[in-house]
């Protein structure tokens, strides 16, 4: 090869690498770019002359896959950090939280028990009742606000997915072409797909394989397809079939149909993190609140019932409450339903529930585990002949006049999540407020009698005689703590003696320390009787009467929520668990940024643009551009002295 054929290669490659070279630096700034390197070699065996062999772009695939999939698991815990802090920030705020308004609530129960017949504290219960049962429809519908959005953040998460994922089709068919046509490389085209991929990363995690070395196949995370060569599928956002409010993601399959996708499908990226924080964090606090208003209505109520009010009546329902939500399955064979109610608040948890047919029989499992029920609750027919089911707390009863349940059929039980935004003050006549006990017992005593009817409870339901009831002793003997107690109840009272039907109604047979009910009012017995000692059991509508009252407030300390905790401890450990899921979180997300970081200064360390290295680059290249030439001047200068001889 002649000096000028190799001073010309030489200008060429130096060409091609200051080019290259100054496509790197104007794509310093340029997302999912990745820098490329001239490769050069010998013209021929025997050399002579250099060649621009390829323009190499520095790509790792080992390490974006390790960068995508860390980046899918950051965005999961940015965009769960993002919902439970502000969770956390509105359950713990001492101000606008519950705990302040149900310390309220109780605190004008006792100025009511200090003052029964005051109209301004009998008024300043109804008004604490009417903004605590406020807050608690606020926060419902705080949490329904958090639902609705997390519906709509899927819903623009599952556009930009399928938009993203129909470009990467089009760029395999593009790359594909272009190498059939031209044999090189196209950098920039391949420089896009990588920057798509991790986009689509940061939305979802997907799996990526290379078919035949250069094309991109993307699948879910349960191994469907999402990109197939230059082909597609699209995800949607739909209703769910067995909640309609809630969105979740189906699948279009090849053959064109629908599949519904479990929730537990999605773990990383955006879409991920929202369902996460949906299903393990806001279903389970909403339960929660529910649960805790059906335990303050339910509670409340119960206890006003065995109360008396100003006008001498038996309380009413001081709260309403609403029923556990049953949702039959969209996809169900038939128009069958089940209608639910509560039947022992205290066994009500705050799981929600599946009942489905299979084998001819109904099979009832919580939601999450989708463990079946151990054991299962039996069907019993109702009096009307309809099969009713009863567990955690409930009735549920099948009405299959519009169809038969077919198999395979399924229904959603959802306790509590609807029912504090249902809880609601129905008192609003001071009048009506139950702060009397609404029954007394008057002893009249022998000498010597110490004899003491306290404790006196009132069951749901009581009911007493106009006239009083009386009850006179005979046979006391101190000595062994039995006496004899006769009545003149009605006959068709309702006589128990600790709790068990006694073998004379009429004539008892007593101990001190026995427990007497009558018609759901219950005494227990202290002290030493006579014979000829008389109590007096009648209804006492005396407006200064505050036993009741107390019972009310002392409900603040009782274990309504569950039957294991009072409201308070309930609330404060649902503050607690919601902060301790942030801590996690938030913990968990600062490692995960961290372990992205360093995987991007790897990846930025092989295949991004350093701009001092680029500038030397430049030198170089300059100075072997400037050398070739030379080598070319030396070669003219050469011919022209041969010239010269000539």
């Amino acid at each position: 090869m002649s000096l000028f054929s190799t001073g010309l290669s030489g200008l060429s490659a130096a060409q091609v690498a200051l080019q290259t070279t100054g496509t790197n630096i104007s794509n310093v700034y340029t997302p999912g770019y990745n820098r490329q390197i001239t490769q050069l070699g010998e013209t021929s065996p025997s050399g002579g002359g250099v060649q621009v062999n390829d323009i190499e772009r520095q790509f790792n695939q080992y390490i974006a896959s390790q960068l995508n999939e860390a980046t899918s698991r950051s965005s999961a815990l940015q965009a769960y950090d993002t919902q439970v802090s502000q969770l956390d920030n509105l359950l713990a705020d001492g101000e606008a939280g519950l705990a302040p308004l149900m310390q309220n609530f109780f605190s004008s129960l006792e100025d009511l028990a200090g003052a029964p017949s005051d109209p301004a504290a009998r008024q300043g219960v109804i008004g604490s009742a009417d903004t605590l049962t406020a807050q608690f429809r606020a926060f419902d519908s705080y949490l329904d606000d958090m639902q609705s959005g997390i519906n709509g953040q899927i819903r623009d998460e599952v556009t930009q997915i399928n938009n993203t994922a129909d470009q990467l089709a089009k760029l395999n068919r593009q790359i594909a072409l272009t190498q059939a046509k031209t044999g090189d490389v196209p950098n920039n085209l391949l420089n896009k797909r990588d920057h798509l991929v991790a986009e689509l990363s940061e939305r979802l995690d997907v799996k990526l394989s290379i078919q035949d070395g250069s094309t991109y196949n993307l699948t879910l995370g349960n191994g469907q397809p999402l990109v197939a060569g230059n082909r597609s599928y699209s995800l949607e956002a739909v209703a769910s079939s067995s909640d309609p409010s809630r969105t979740v993601v189906a699948y279009n399959d090849p053959g064109g149909s629908k599949i519904e996708l479990a929730e537990s499908a999605f773990e990383g990226g955006t879409l991920g993190g929202l369902m996460t924080f949906r299903s393990e964090t806001l279903d389970k606090t909403q339960n929660q609140i529910g649960q805790m208003a059906l335990s303050l209505a339910a509670g409340f109520n119960e206890q006003h019932r065995a109360g008396q009010d100003l006008s001498g009546k038996a309380g009413g329902d001081f709260f309403a409450i609403g029923d556990p939500t049953v949702y039959s399955n969209e996809n169900n064979g038939s128009d069958a339903f089940f209608t639910a109610e509560f039947s022992d608040v205290s066994a009500v948890t705050t799981s929600d529930y599946q009942i489905k047919r299979e084998g001819g029989a109904f099979v009832v499992s919580r939601v999450g585990s989708n463990e079946p029920l151990d054991p299962q609750p039996p069907v019993v027919p109702d009096a009307s002949g309809n099969d009713t089911l009863s567990f955690g707390g409930m009735t549920l009863t099948l009405d299959e006049t519009l169809g038969t349940v077919g198999e395979g059929d399924t229904f959603l039980i959802q306790p509590t999540r609807a029912l504090a935004g249902e809880l609601e003050n129905i008192v609003d006549d001071t009048s009506k407020i139950a702060a009397s006990a609404h029954v007394k017992v008057t002893p009249t005593l022998q000498t010597g009698s110490t004899l003491e009817a306290g404790d006196i409870t009132l069951e749901e339901g009581f009911s007493l005689p106009a006239s009083a009831i009386a009850m006179t002793v005979s046979n006391a003997d101190n000595a062994a703590g039995t006496f004899t107690l006769s009545h003149d109840a009605p006959a068709d009272s309702e006589v128990l003696v600790n709790g068990e039907v006694p073998a004379d109604p009429a004539n008892l047979q007593l101990s001190v320390g026995d427990t007497l009910s009558i018609d759901g009012v219950s005494m227990t017995f202290n002290g030493e009787p006579v014979d000829g000692d008389t109590l007096t059991l009648a209804s006492d509508p005396a407006s200064g009467d505050n036993r009741n009252a107390l019972a009310l407030q002392n409900l603040q300390n009782g274990d309504l929520v569950g039957g294991a905790a009072s409201l308070s401890e309930a609330y404060a450990s649902l503050v607690s668990d919601v902060g301790n899921r942030t801590n996690v979180v938030q913990a968990n997300l600062s490692a995960q940024s961290v372990l992205t970081e360093q995987l991007t200064a790897v990846q930025q360390s092989e295949s991004g643009v350093n701009l001092d290295e680029e500038a030397a680059n430049l030198i170089r290249f300059q100075q072997f551009y400037q050398a070739n030439a030379k080598v070319i001047q030396t070669g003219s200068t050469l011919l022209d002295t041969i010239l010269g001889i000539r």
